[in-house]
């Protein structure tokens, strides 16, 4: 069987956003979840498969049920009796966002409780995409688990993409975080790093020493900056490429897990590194553009196009 789907591991969450006095509107999200949904938007004809684990819960059918609707399959992920979903709540000082989590016993903690299981979801993919946080809601065997099952689909002949998205508040202790981080990219094809994340954790100074760093470790390095530009370090050759500027940005939720569902999107597209960032930076501009972490499919793919 030809390997051709997408698959992202994580977290997908209950998010209340656009507070309006008392009530809030509920939806759902996740880093990795998000970079999927922007890679299943931009993947036409691409099987697209969110890995994790799920309660049994009147919420968790709902997210289940929404993923199906939007045609993102959970694989074999584990449904769990008695489990629930995270939740948290975004709050804005203009369009910049802060984050409030209830997210300690949610049932994706469970997501490689099944060795043959998540094996069985990362059989025959195009691409596994996982993240930092994938990591730092495991414990320790579970992330061996997870951290193996990964690298045998890379040797099986799958694409791995990693971004460390380092949150502190997830990690036991900051030498925890590094060594999990360096497991994760001793498996990955492809970084996308964001700089603040890498110079609190491994006190890079600069972009571009963060991609020396890495390229050490993968052949493909993308360094996302906020507005400032991405640095794109391919095989020891760089190049840095400018920002979209928006002038009066809704929500920033999502914009940097976008950039990477688009980034990939077109790098399985067969285009150049480059035009995957600029790509990329479109994706997230039209993102930052909503509220949520979650963009309708015809404005990301009008940006991806544009």
């Amino acid at each position: 069987m030809e390997a051709n789907g997408v698959t992202s591991i994580g977290e997908c969450m209950l998010e209340l956003s656009g507070q309006a006095g008392p009530n809030w509107r509920m939806g759902f999200a996740g880093d990795t979840f998000n970079t999927l949904w922007a890679l299943h938007a931009l993947s036409p004809g691409r099987p697209a498969t969110y890995v994790s684990a799920f309660g049994d819960d009147p919420f968790s059918r709902d997210q289940i049920a929404f993923l199906a609707q939007n045609g993102i399959g959970i694989g074999s992920s584990p449904v769990i009796a008695g489990a629930r979903p995270g939740l948290y709540a975004i709050t804005l000082t203009g369009a910049e966002r802060a984050f409030t989590y209830w997210r300690s016993d949610a049932a994706a903690r469970q997501l490689a409780s099944d060795a043959a299981a998540l094996a069985k979801s990362l059989e025959n993919q195009a691409l596994v995409y996982f993240s930092g946080i994938t990591l730092a809601i495991l414990d320790d065997a579970a992330r061996k688990t997870l951290l193996s099952a990964v690298a045998t689909a890379r040797a099986a002949g799958s694409l791995v993409a990693f971004d460390p998205n380092y949150r502190p508040r997830l990690w036991p202790s900051r030498e925890t975080a590094e060594a999990a981080i360096l497991e994760a990219l001793a498996v990955a094809d492809i970084a996308l790093p964001t700089f603040p994340d890498e110079q609190m954790l491994f006190g890079d100074e600069t972009p571009h020493a963060t991609a020396e760093r890495l390229g050490t470790l993968v052949g493909e390095v993308v360094v996302k900056n906020g507005e400032q530009p991405a640095l794109i370090a391919v095989d020891g050759a760089s190049a840095t490429i400018e920002a979209v500027h928006v002038a009066s940005p809704v929500d920033t939720t999502g914009a940097g897990d976008s950039f990477n569902g688009g980034y990939l999107a077109a790098r399985l597209a067969g285009h150049a590194p480059v035009d995957a960032v600029r790509r990329a930076h479109r994706v997230a501009a039209a993102v930052v553009q909503v509220r949520g972490a979650l963009a309708p499919f015809e404005i990301l793919r009008t940006a991806f196009e544009t």
